[in-house]
């Protein structure tokens, strides 16, 4: 069976260990996963409480989420006609992806960011063109030196996935105003909830001045909704209009929208969820300064770390204590956990960083 050849040199999206088979595996009863990102604090309690008035099944959902998208255009200050929701930021991405893209085009994104975005590009046999990160962050001033004639989309992860760092609203509004009216901008946001930063990029306003920004955002992250996969994106009319036609029909579940209009209603679960989180990441920074493990100040609910030592011996050590992270190229990333696992995992990797207990083990 023949598939387009780009799909050759992809592999399926790897979510990584799940909590259930690293039981299973390593016989043990404590799992802690620190690896997805995932709210430590679940969800707001209201949305329990809104799923269970669901009566009927057998209905299909609301293809527009008409519901969620009047509450949400209020909250926001837009239309509603400058919504459009998807089963998750990654099937925004795949729509944008496949809307936009072309073998005749190319993408500019970062070097080490999201890779969902490099992934749909090649899908659409398009060129990309990745821009190295510069201290960690998006060098948007480079990024706009490859921008071309035929660029037909620029991918900007604010706060960046997987180092937590961020670009400012005066570097943001700098690249916006050298980048052509005809490339499109999406700002992917899907942190958005934990950034405590005073200069971040006030998007929405940015959006009213530049027609050719879209903004994602998503509920999996702060809002806890990580099982219902329920993002969206805001932008101008007529672009939405056109990615709509790229939307599978009923793509967000009637769960899903009942669940984010719920979670939409308590903002405070969310406050306290980001008090907690920046709290946490103090605990984080005063471990590897005092230890002096190099890692980046972060705006999102995890923390990227790039110890002196090889990144599988790191994971697999957390891995047989019962804590799952994340490895990725040179570095590892860290969700942030609760308070007390935050400091378990901090505790081993002392043990490990500082102390190279795994090594005097093996050697």
């Amino acid at each position: 069976m023949n598939v387009k050849k780009q799909l050759l040199s992809l592999k399926a999206y790897d979510p990584g260990k799940s909590i259930d088979n690293v039981k299973k595996e390593l016989g043990l009863t404590k799992i802690v996963n620190l690896a997805s990102n995932e709210n430590p604090y679940g969800c707001s309690s209201k949305v329990s409480e809104a799923i269970q008035s669901i009566a009927h099944y057998a209905h299909y959902p609301d293809s527009r989420a008409e519901d969620l998208r009047r509450t949400l255009a209020g909250r926001l200050n837009v239309k509603e006609s400058q919504l459009l929701f998807s089963s998750g930021l990654d099937e925004m991405i795949q729509m944008i992806s496949r809307c936009l893209l072309t073998a005749e085009t190319n993408v500019v994104m970062a070097d080490f960011t999201f890779p969902q975005f490099r992934h749909h590009a090649v899908i659409e046999n398009t060129e990309i063109k990745a821009v190295p990160l510069k201290e960690g962050r998006h060098d948007l001033e480079h990024m706009q030196q490859v921008v071309d004639e035929n660029t037909s989309l620029v991918w900007i992860c604010n706060p960046n996935n997987p180092t937590g760092t961020y670009s400012s609203e005066r570097e943001l509004r700098s690249f916006l105003e050298k980048v052509p009216n005809e490339t499109l901008v999406v700002l992917d946001e899907a942190y958005y909830e934990y950034v405590t930063a005073e200069d971040f990029p006030d998007a929405m306003k940015l959006m009213r001045e530049y027609e050719n920004l879209l903004v994602l955002r998503t509920f999996s992250k702060g809002y806890g909704l990580a099982a219902f996969r329920i993002g969206y994106a805001i932008g101008q009319e007529k672009l939405l209009e056109k990615l709509d036609i790229g939307r599978l029909p009923f793509n967000t579940s009637k769960f899903a929208q009942i669940a984010a209009q719920a979670a939409i209603d308590d903002p405070s679960f969310v406050e306290e969820c980001v008090v907690k989180n920046k709290e946490a990441l103090q605990q984080f920074y005063l471990f590897f300064n005092k230890y002096r493990i190099p890692y980046y100040p972060s705006q999102g609910n995890f923390v990227y770390i790039e110890p002196e030592m090889d990144n599988d011996l790191v994971f697999h050590f957390l891995l047989q204590k019962g804590y799952i992270v994340r490895p990725i190229k040179n570095g590892i990333r860290i969700t942030i956990g609760k308070k007390e696992e935050n400091a378990e995992i901090i505790a081993l990797m002392k043990e490990i960083l500082v102390d190279g207990a795994a090594i005097k083990r093996t050697s």
